[in-house]
C-alpha cells in the first residue's frame, strides 16, 4: 500500500492511498442520484464477507503532493449524469483536499450502470 508523506516540524505524517480512496468514496455516495459504487473483485469479496468496504468503487493514485481519483458507480434512472458527475467531482475534490492537504488533479467518473427499479414510497 502506497503512502503519502508530509513532513512537519514535529515529524512525518503518512497518508495511505486507501485513506484517500475511503474519503473519496464516502463523499461520492452522499450525492443524490448515486445508487451504488462498483467494486470489482475486491469489493465483491468484501460484500461476501459482509465487511464494510468504504473504498469500494474508488481507485486513487497518490503522488508527493497530489492525487488522481477514479470513481466507478451506478446512477438512478432519470438523473442527469453530467450533473451528478460534476457534483461528485466537486465533493470529492473538496473532501480530499480538506482532509489530506493533497491537491486533487482529476476526479474521473466511470458510470457503469443505471438502476431502473422504482423506489418504494
Amino acid at each position: 500500500m502506497a503512502e503519502h508523506d508530509i513532513t512537519s516540524e514535529l515529524g512525518a505524517i503518512k497518508i495511505a492511498d486507501e485513506v484517500v480512496s475511503i474519503i473519496a468514496g464516502l463523499a461520492a455516495v452522499q450525492v443524490e442520484g448515486v445508487v451504488e459504487m462498483s467494486g470489482g473483485v475486491a469489493g465483491d469479496i468484501a460484500d461476501l464477507l459482509k465487511r464494510k468496504n468504504f473504498s469500494k468503487g474508488v481507485k486513487s493514485v497518490v503522488g508527493d503532493t497530489d492525487t488522481t481519483v477514479d470513481i466507478f458507480l451506478a446512477v438512478e434512472y432519470g438523473v442527469s449524469i453530467p450533473s451528478v458527475a460534476a457534483e461528485i467531482q466537486a465533493k470529492v475534490t473538496r473532501a480530499v483536499e480538506t482532509m489530506t492537504g493533497l491537491k486533487v488533479l482529476n476526479v474521473n467518473i466511470h458510470v457503469q450502470g443505471v438502476n431502473i427499479q422504482k423506489k418504494e414510497e
